[in-house]
């Protein structure tokens, strides 16, 4: 019998181990893929908004070179985090099922089954693509993951979106030769894109390196062309690549599955803001899971505090 079953090996997930360990409470922690998953589907390429200092977790240092962090120096920074502190995670299981049986839970597994008087639900958001719902979403061509801007080097490649992962595939396969066509549902380039690469966006577009629809929405896709409602009507035009920017969502089936109330307009969980326990006693939320269908209103900078308010309550109450 566990006092902890953290659910989730991203930062937070492991923030919370860290939390646990101190507080000299047994834990294990359960992720479907490799450590920091989320952080590994990144592009290759990417570079943090947040300085390292606002990344560290468990009070432990994380030096870098430059003031924003890149994906590998993060990947290196909590894989050592982990390792050094010998967190006991178990990697490529995936959890099928959450059951409470009286005062524990049942968590079952791909692998096998655990017992935990608590549970911690830390998932992200990142395994599950918002879908664009249109014609030909389905054909190879359309990708919503994006990992290096070599793969499309010579090609026509729209791109679907203006936030910061959009904006980030379209200047960077551009600089590798490739045709750029964005679809902007909106008037504008994002204000939350990071403030030293928008303008650079807002230059390429207006020198016409990118091409760029604005309040605009693509409406078909096809093996050799698409099609885009503009303000001007719609436009069709020669396409080898759409990268689906549209964003990402946390499983909310799975946190239907396990009983967790959402609410109705964006899904978000119920919870204790003061303890970041849900509406089922004994399990709690952590990380950008609490923010429903307003996924960039939680971060790692912002939601590390909530190891720390579930290990005090959970303390509390064992």
């Amino acid at each position: 019998m566990l006092d902890i079953l953290i659910i989730g090996g991203g930062p937070i997930g492991i923030a919370c181990g860290l939390a646990a360990q101190k507080a000299g409470l047994s834990f294990v922690i359960i992720e479907k893929g490799c450590l920091v998953n989320s952080l590994y589907n990144y592009p290759s390429t990417m570079t943090f908004f947040s300085t390292s200092e606002k990344l560290e977790i468990g009070g432990i240092p994380f030096v870098t070179i430059s003031n924003k962090p890149t994906r590998n120096e993060a990947l290196e920074y909590y894989r050592r985090v982990a390792t050094s502190n010998n967190l006991p995670v178990k990697l490529f299981e995936e959890v099928t099922s959450v059951k409470k049986e009286g005062d524990y839970f049942v968590i079952t597994t791909s692998k096998t089954s655990y017992q935990a008087k608590k549970v911690i639900l830390s998932t992200g958001f990142y395994d599950i693509a918002v879908n664009l719902d249109i014609p030909g979403e389905d054909l190879p061509k359309v990708k919503h993951y994006y990992k290096d801007p070599h793969y499309y080097a010579m090609q026509k490649v729209v791109v679907v979106g203006s936030s910061n992962s959009a904006i980030d595939v379209a200047l960077e396969t551009y600089r590798k030769g490739a045709d750029v066509t964005m679809v902007i549902r909106g008037s504008e380039i994002s204000h939350r894109v990071k403030y030293w690469v928008r303008p650079d966006i807002i230059n390429r577009i207006k020198e016409g390196s990118i091409k760029a629809y604005f309040n605009s929405n693509l409406k078909a896709i096809r093996e050799h062309e698409v099609d885009i409602d503009t303000p001007d009507g719609r436009v069709t035009i020669p396409n080898d690549f759409v990268m689906a920017m549209t964003g990402y969502r946390p499983n909310f089936e799975f946190l239907k599955k396990l009983g967790i109330v959402l609410s109705d307009d964006k899904f978000i969980p119920q919870y204790n803001p003061d303890t970041m326990e849900t509406n089922l006693k004994g399990l709690y939320l952590a990380g950008v899971v609490c923010g429903g269908l307003d996924t960039h209103l939680w971060f790692i900078e912002n939601s590390r505090i909530h190891a720390d308010m579930i290990i005090r309550d959970i303390t509390g109450t064992l």
